[in-house]
């Protein structure tokens, strides 16, 4: 075997297990299975000679931003929604008739592919997977081999979740409490870059640190904050909505020339994400 899937039991989400260069397996987090299945529809549909600069893809706010710079290369569209499926699905549904769905998706292991649904859907998601598995094999390459050519096309970009639990009544209250001191107290460095952005999508807000210039989120109001560095690190904070968790997601990126580059830059964002994690704590 070369390729393990797995979905959960109602088949909207979906991992993937990839063997790497030794032989290894490894899995691929749901970051980068959305960097793969939409990297590699953007080439299908140009390939297809199918792109007109009508079309456009859908990822959440929370969801790598290496899937912003493949859009960007192919000249389509990327909007950003507030985190869960309903808000691609509702930005699908104000878009029918007028542009065209190529594919979405969302870290927790949630894509789209095509129009036929409003919600993630791990059906045809596996079956672009093993297209896209078998295609690469067919060309010498395999999709752990894509995923290192990706990010030397466009960077390499490491992300983590980490959920801190507070239980109860008072770790709720903590957890508010952690959202207003963030408001009132926001970091003026992380990971040794100034914060030059934060984004309020309570407030509906985007504010250039460094300039004051404050501008408008075109998005519905949402208990988030974002924290963006000069050198391009982007940490959002978010209390779960069903869980008694505040979810930290931290993306940072550098970039490499080569494929042989990637396990040393590779830990070198894995030690500056703990970096962050440690001044945010």
């Amino acid at each position: 075997a070369e390729l393990v899937m797995a979905t959960d039991p109602d088949a909207d989400r979906i991992g993937i297990a990839v063997k790497d260069t030794s032989g290894e397996w490894t899995l691929l987090n749901g970051n980068q299975s959305a960097c793969l299945i939409i990297n590699y529809m953007l080439t299908a549909w140009k390939n297809a000679g199918k792109l007109n600069g009508n079309q456009y893809i859908v990822k959440t706010v929370v969801t790598s931003y290496l899937i912003d710079e493949i859009a960007e290369s192919y000249s389509v569209d990327c909007f950003n929604t507030l985190t869960g499926f309903k808000y691609i699905g509702e930005l699908m549904t104000n878009f029918e008739g007028e542009k065209e769905f190529i594919a979405g998706g969302e870290e927790s292991y949630g894509y789209l592919i095509g129009e036929h649904v409003r919600d993630k859907d791990a059906v045809v998601s596996a079956v672009i997977i093993a297209e896209m598995a078998a295609y690469y094999k067919d060309n010498g390459s395999s999709l752990y081999e894509a995923l290192l050519e990706m990010y030397v096309d466009f960077g390499i970009y490491q992300e983590k979740l980490i959920s801190i639990t507070k239980k109860g009544k008072s770790g709720a209250e903590e957890i508010l409490e952690m959202m207003k001191n963030f408001r009132e107290n926001p970091p003026a460095s992380l990971g040794g870059s100034d914060v030059v952005i934060i984004k309020d999508y309570k407030s509906a807000k985007e504010k250039n640190v460094k300039t004051g210039e404050v501008s408008q989120i075109d998005l519905p109001s949402s208990n988030v904050l974002q924290f963006i560095t000069e050198d391009g690190a982007i940490i959002s904070a978010r209390p779960s909505g069903t869980e008694p968790k505040i979810k930290f997601y931290c993306s940072v990126n550098d970039t490499i020339a080569t494929v042989h580059e990637y396990p040393f830059v590779q830990k070198k964002l894995m030690d500056k994400i703990d970096q962050i994690m440690e001044e945010l704590s």
